[in-house]
């Protein structure tokens, strides 16, 4: 006996939507979690701040970067880098840590993967 062929049921006139599209297989973010993500892409919504996130994650997981070593790489003043990172800092992307006159800041991966979760 043989397998009977595979029903294609596709509908009669299909939109773009059923032709390019995937359903949706998660429920759509709610107004709270659509605010904390649109603070976290705000801040990573800078080239500057983009390539200290990188710098940063580069060094590992723990590690941690002293605004004096940032500078450089970047071609930026120590005010500017700081006030990037401060915006960082704020939407919890980094942790700061203060060790007399210098700080220290170090990526938080759980900032990072709450992105990724809600786009995925």
């Amino acid at each position: 006996m043989s397998t009977p062929p595979a029903l294609d049921i596709q509908p009669a006139n299909p939109t773009p939507a059923d032709v390019c599209c995937a359903p949706l297989l998660r429920e759509p973010i709610t107004a709270s979690q659509a605010s904390d993500m649109a603070r976290l892409l705000k801040a990573l919504a800078d080239p500057t701040r983009l390539r200290l996130v990188s710098m940063v994650a580069a060094a590992g997981e723990g590690s941690e970067a002293c605004v004096c070593d940032l500078t450089a790489p970047l071609g930026l003043t120590q005010p500017t880098i700081s006030h990037h990172l401060k915006i960082l800092v704020d939407a919890g992307i980094f942790t700061r840590d203060k060790r007399g006159v210098w700080a220290y800041y170090s990526l938080v991966p759980a900032a990072l993967s709450a992105v990724l979760r809600t786009t995925r």
